[in-house]
């Protein structure tokens, strides 16, 4: 594992954070209830594991309770595991011994595996037809000129990297071509930024939760994650607690998802946006800010916030990345970077070391789909498809888990739903002998948080959609009963 930042949470922080909380049964000792508040802020994590926690005396002045209550909490929780303490250096949040799951992102499930599988583990739709085939035969009748070169373009071609930045001058941030990157996906853009700006044991900070696949990456590539907990629901992001992480542990990158978050949908405000470009410019922190959900929304119109990259005009504090992969077709895999010249130009000189280039014949596609109408009409289809099958996993979730808990985005392709105070992760390894796959909630976590949440994207519609959350309601109420893994689950259940 990685290396963590040890942040701190203080006494005023953690009380706010614990009122927030459902009340316990009052029959409940005092020492116990503070002990499973905190228990649960570490599992889902609002507080991140190795935070510092206030001294006893504090806590108890903050809570008006009594000192020997907030050590009798904290006596429970270092005998379950989920404090460590060293005399005279303080306590730290952590998690039982043994207990994170696997970190690593479900692979997607082979083509032939699909018709008895329902797979649920990849937020991504099929080809909007018949847009991507006109697309690709309009690319092949413009493909021939640059077969007579070598088709090696490290900053990609010229004609795609006009027409994003073209589309990104038409969302009010001016571009110029120099300022794209085209990469090989998102995936391939957030990789290359993190060599050139956080080298193997630089910190990155990131929101808490966040994208599986991008902790993942960061994870292997040596990053120090500096975790900042999403304050929950769709507001998202708590500015105070980014202000102070990015303060005090002066990350050089910070990662974040303000465009229908993956995996919570949450949608950040023009007033969030605002104050976090400040607060990394404050800090001398490159924020980047990965669009790759933002032309999802069921719902666009004036009142959608604007691009992170328009609070900065001057281009020094935020990295925007885009993608085709949930807009319109993850087997295109094009994605790219917008920032300030003298970042391509680092980011191309690099690029030798790593890919080379992106495919040519995919990056006409898109330039085809940009600049010959038809990217807006498979948006639309995007948006329709998308918006069909959230209400139809909500109105079956309503139906078949109606204690699961979650809140319905507005765009995107992901809901982030807790699943009625059992593990995420016994739920996902039961449900997959059932005939269907979700990730559990550790993989979008550091150290094992959430593990009482499950992601669902929204990818099937009805009727599939319906029979996707029985088998999945069937998985739960096995687990209720206290099933543990997965071979406890009847094979027979598998369609």
């Amino acid at each position: 594992m990685s290396a963590r930042w040890n942040s701190a949470v203080g006494a005023a922080q953690l009380a706010r954070l614990l009122g927030s909380q459902q009340r316990t049964d009052p029959r409940t000792p005092a020492y116990r209830a503070l002990a499973e508040g905190i228990r649960l802020l570490v599992l889902e994590g609002r507080v991140p594991v190795a935070t510092r926690l206030p001294a006893e005396r504090e806590l108890a002045a903050a809570l008006s309770v009594s000192r020997t209550t907030v050590a009798a909490a904290f006596e429970a929780l270092r005998a379950e595991g989920f404090l460590e303490s060293r005399r005279g250096a303080g306590s730290w949040t952590a998690v039982p011994a043994g207990s994170p799951p696997p970190t690593r992102g479900l692979m997607p499930l082979p083509p032939e595996s699909t018709g008895a599988v329902i797979d649920l583990a990849c937020a991504a739709l099929p080809a909007p037809e018949p847009h991507l085939a006109e697309a690709f035969r309009g690319a092949l009748d413009d493909l021939a000129p640059y077969t007579h070169t070598h088709g090696d373009y490290p900053a990609g071609l010229p004609a795609l990297r006009s027409a994003l930045a073209d589309r990104y001058t038409a969302r009010g941030v001016p571009t110029m071509p120099e300022q794209i990157m085209v990469t090989t996906g998102a995936m391939g853009a957030v990789a290359a930024l993190a060599r050139l700006l956080a080298p193997q044991g630089r910190r990155i900070a990131v929101e808490h939760p966040s994208y599986a696949n991008v902790l993942q990456l960061l994870r292997d590539s040596g990053a120090r994650l500096v975790a900042v907990p999403m304050t929950g629901g769709l507001g998202g992001w708590d500015v105070p607690a980014w202000r102070g992480v990015l303060r005090e542990s002066a990350p050089r990158m910070a990662y974040v998802v303000a465009d229908f978050h993956n995996p919570t949908g949450a949608l950040a405000s023009a007033e969030d946006r605002r104050a976090l470009v400040d607060a990394a410019r404050s800090a001398g922190t490159v924020l980047v800010a990965d669009e790759t959900m933002a032309d999802i929304a069921f719902d666009p119109g004036a009142g959608d916030p604007p691009p992170m990259a328009s609070f900065d005009p001057g281009g020094s504090a935020v990295v925007t990345v885009g993608s085709v992969s949930k807009s319109i077709w993850a087997g295109m895999r094009i994605g790219w970077v917008r920032a300030a010249p003298e970042i391509v130009r680092r980011l191309v000189a690099a690029r030798a070391f790593a890919d080379l280039g992106s495919p040519v014949l995919e990056q006409l596609a898109v330039a085809r789909l940009l600049t010959g109408g038809g990217w807006e009409e498979a948006l639309a289809d995007r948006r329709v498809r998308a918006a069909a099958n959230r209400d139809a996993l909500v109105a079956a979730l309503r139906r078949h888990l109606p204690d699961w808990e979650f809140e319905v985005p507005r765009g995107g392709l992901t809901l982030w739903t807790r699943a009625g105070g059992l593990s995420g992760s016994r739920i996902a390894e039961v449900a997959e002998r059932f005939g269907v796959r979700v990730p559990s909630g550790p993989r979008f976590g550091v150290d094992g948080a959430f593990e009482g949440y499950v992601r669902l994207p929204f990818t099937v519609a009805d009727p599939l959609a319906d029979e996707a959350v029985g088998r999945l309601a069937r998985a739960a109420a096995l687990v209720a009963e206290g099933a543990a893994t997965a071979t406890d689950a009847p094979r027979s259940q598998v369609a």
